[in-house]
């Protein structure tokens, strides 16, 4: 399960999952928007209907949809660092969330599994830990909040997706 707690000046949303499969099987369903599209959302809650990303720093990208009830929504920003499968900095402004200018880092950590075996622990797999900072929320409370929430989700949407192939049409 995700973790995700807003730091104390409610600015920063900081959100981290462990995901069986390697960093490099994380970053492409980050960045690939047909995967990303697949995962990021929720039968009656949003989904993406269009979106656009040119991946390289100075690259924009966006994310236009809809809620279940009809309110569309708009998610843009721009590309700032990108070292796969590793690194992802990126402004993120959404119309729902007061376009209030925000900073998203997505680190990916390698890390190995290990299981117990008769003749003791061994490697049985390797992993990924997500780690997102959210940051730029001083002053607007209630974001913070929804956005620590939000994060949470997504996080478990990204981890169903990569493990199981879970997408948001299958989530309930």
């Amino acid at each position: 399960m995700a973790t995700a707690t807003l730091t104390t000046d409610n600015d920063v949303v900081l959100a981290e999952i462990f995901i069986a499969a390697p960093p490099a099987r994380v970053f492409e369903a980050i960045t690939d928007l047909k995967q990303r599209a697949q995962w990021w959302g929720m039968k009656g809650l949003f989904h993406v209907t269009k979106s656009h990303s040119d991946l390289r720093p100075g690259g924009k990208w966006y994310e236009i949809g809809s809620t279940d009830d009809g309110r569309p929504f708009r998610l843009e920003g721009e590309y700032l660092e990108i070292d796969p499968p590793r690194l992802l900095v990126h402004t993120r402004m959404a119309n729902f969330a007061e376009n209030i200018p925000t900073l998203v880092r997505w680190e990916l950590e390698p890390h190995d599994v290990h299981g117990l075996h008769a003749s003791g622990t061994h490697k049985v797999g390797t992993g990924t830990m997500v780690k997102v900072r959210h940051s730029g929320f001083a002053g607007h409370l209630e974001q913070a909040k929804s956005h620590q929430k939000g994060w949470a989700a997504s996080m478990n949407w990204l981890k169903a997706f990569v493990e199981t192939g879970e997408t948001f049409e299958m989530r309930k």
